[in-house]
């Protein structure tokens, strides 16, 4: 093959694995199953800003899932709200974790579930996990003034000189991801029928982004267009 082929047929292998699409994280979108058009789960980078701060602030990811044979199972009868038995150490604290949940039970409802009389015995049942990773450590105390001195000696004499630097700026706090993910099964059954996931980067501290500001955000995103994926 000449070089002249063998360069064509490189571009045109790379132009196809360019455009196809991204493989949904390892546990989401299963066989069976209808994903999401949101792509790039987990492999945002920071972009930097004319105003310096990270381009993921405030951003929300979100993605969701729907087993093909849920059928007209979704958006209706009796579902009680329950912490997802993998929910581990990184989980929210209990008193964090009842914004989520309120926030969660007001999407449910909006979509037509009976959140008030969940039924022991059927219905469905709401699993919940949620996450807090640090992105960016929070950074280091600056010294508001520091400067640095120069002494210069010459056959005319000798030279002093000082430079002053004063940074009144306070350093960053943590930037830190929160996640909540939700999956909703068959009481009976135990089948899984949706799973859906939000994720928001916040500055630790942010007096706009509260808990419960951030739980509002991210049940909202988490559950855009229920059932449907899009």
């Amino acid at each position: 093959m000449s070089v002249c082929r063998l360069t064509s047929a490189v571009l045109m292998i790379a132009a196809l694995a360019a455009a196809a699409p991204a493989l949904a994280q390892p546990g989401w979108g299963r066989p069976g199953w209808a994903s999401s058009p949101y792509g790039g789960w987990g492999t945002t980078r920071a972009q930097p800003r004319s105003d310096g701060r990270d381009s993921r602030e405030g951003r929300v990811d979100a993605a969701q899932f729907v087993a093909d044979d849920a059928g007209d199972a979704l958006g209706h009868g009796p579902i009680a709200v329950v912490a997802a038995p993998e929910e581990g150490s990184a989980a929210q604290a209990p008193g964090d974790r009842a914004y989520y949940e309120a926030a969660v039970i007001d999407q449910l409802v909006k979509a037509g579930y009976d959140t008030t009389a969940p039924n022991p015995d059927g219905g469905q049942v709401a699993e919940l996990r949620i996450v807090r990773e640090i992105l960016v450590p929070p950074e280091a105390k600056r010294k508001p003034v520091s400067g640095e001195g120069m002494v210069g000696v010459s056959n005319r004499g000798t030279m002093t000189g000082m430079a002053i630097a004063v940074d009144l700026s306070k350093p960053k706090k943590a930037l830190v991801s929160t996640r909540l993910e939700a999956r909703l099964r068959d009481r009976v059954t135990g089948k899984a029928l949706w799973e859906g996931r939000a994720e928001i980067a916040t500055r630790e501290g942010d007096a706009k982004w509260t808990d419960q500001a951030i739980a509002g955000r991210l049940a909202a995103a988490l559950f855009a267009h229920f059932p449907n994926p899009s």
